[in-house]
């Protein structure tokens, strides 16, 4: 067997590489203790309208279990009665409709949402708290839960012809089969030729409900026909994916925004003037950090709700998480260490959760400097093979802190979960 003699370069390159990015300079922070806070004491500025918790993988137990910590002192504190999950629009209302009126369980709930990684005991045990807290308020008081992705079709088009059955039965039974073949279990095998036909009955539905809505509403009520016609966009959108996959990311965050944009405007009318969001860092934050180059829907939210949007980021120095490998299509655990100067300024703080408030930070020139620098944070999503935990910039993307976030949750040690099958 014949060795190229560009071999050894290679492999010494990697080496280094590999060798190098182990090496840091990061430094300890004086006093670090006065700059954090438990997440229960976190604060929000009050004119604040969507605050956002982000995630720096979808696979790990304590990051899943912060999405109840943060929204509980979020009700407490701030008054919150939204949640809204990165997740399946549709889906999301079989969820609101087992923790307001408590039929089925928690784990068919959250199976409805479509998404392995909320197919966990972290998340079910969420779904159920919420069930058990509404049953101890006011109706005044309760809690209300929301996807606000659209990479699903099942329950879009079941909400959207359960009505069409209410309001108009006929054109609901025409709609059911021209949508025959957008289905969950067919959508990724459908021809362009079946996606721009469903695209076009979509629009043509979209027409008749905007064109009947006096005469729907009369027969249902402004708020079934609100959800009817945004059941039929998400379907839309979904649509809209498959027949633009080469803009499909910067596609997606644009209608996870306008969506949850949707739901803002749709809570405020009835008299919840803050919302909770909870998705991955990548979606959160509000730079467009992405290697992939697409503008974030943390970006468009930015954009269009200045400082009522309150970002919350977060980020971990050693981490066992779960992820699938699409090669194989299953999923196991990974390991990997981050070291940046902002974890490091904090590695020696007691707690192993913790808050970060960058306003706070700017009591600290040492503080600011770090967060107003480039940081290697981790950013892992549900996609993770094995080489990756060679190299930082595999499971890291650079960000400068206090640009993409208001405040950041750091995590010292971080444990898988589990998806259940």
């Amino acid at each position: 067997m014949r060795f190229s003699k560009k071999k050894p370069f290679l492999l010494a390159v990697i080496s280094l590489m590999i060798v190098l990015s182990g090496c840091s300079n990061d430094k300890l922070l004086d006093e670090a203790e006065k700059y954090i806070t438990s997440v229960e004491e976190i604060n929000i500025p009050d004119d604040a309208k969507i605050i956002g918790l982000g995630e720096a993988t979808h696979g790990n137990i304590e990051l899943q279990k912060l999405k109840r910590d943060v929204f509980e002192a979020l009700i407490e504190n701030e008054h919150v009665r939204v949640f809204v999950i990165e997740g399946d629009f549709g889906g999301g209302q079989e969820i609101n409709r087992f923790i307001l009126d408590g039929k089925g369980t928690a784990e068919k709930a959250v199976t409805a949402l479509d998404y392995s990684i909320y197919k966990t005991e972290q998340m079910i045990d969420l779904v159920q708290w919420m069930h058990d807290y509404n049953a101890t308020v006011s109706d005044d008081e309760k809690i209300y839960f929301y996807g606000n992705d659209m990479q699903r079709y099942d329950y879009n088009k079941k909400g959207l012809l359960d009505y069409y059955e209410v309001v108009n039965k006929d054109a609901g039974q025409k709609y059911a089969v021209q949508l025959e073949q957008a289905s969950n279990n067919t959508m990724r095998s459908l021809t362009t030729k079946q996606l721009k036909k469903i695209h076009e009955v979509l629009g043509n539905i979209i027409f008749d409900l905007q064109s009947n809505e006096v005469a729907y509403t009369e027969h249902s009520s402004s708020d079934t026909f609100a959800f009817a016609l945004e059941y039929a966009q998400l379907m839309k959108q979904r649509t809209e994916l498959f027949l633009n996959e080469g803009d499909y990311q910067q596609l997606r965050d644009q209608y996870l925004a306008d969506n949850l944009q949707w739901i803002v405007e749709f809570e405020a009318a009835r008299g919840h003037d803050k919302i909770f969001f909870s998705g991955h860092n990548g979606h959160i934050e509000k730079t467009s950090a992405s290697l992939a180059g697409y503008k974030s829907m943390g970006s468009y939210l930015d954009e269009l709700y200045g400082s009522k949007y309150f970002a919350i980021g977060t980020d971990l120095m050693n981490s066992k998480f779960q992820a699938l490998n699409r090669g194989s299509d299953k999923r196991k655990s990974y390991k990997i260490k981050n070291h940046n100067g902002l974890v490091s300024a904090f590695s020696e703080v007691e707690p192993n959760i913790f808050y970060v408030d960058f306003e706070k930070a700017l009591e600290s020139k040492e503080l600011l400097d770090i967060i107003k620098s480039e940081q290697k944070m981790v950013n892992v999503g549900d996609d993770f093979r094995s080489w990756q935990k060679l190299l930082k910039m595999f499971y890291t993307i650079e960000m400068i802190p206090n640009q993409a976030y208001d405040g950041i949750i750091i995590l010292k040690e971080a444990t898988p979960t589990d998806v259940i099958d």
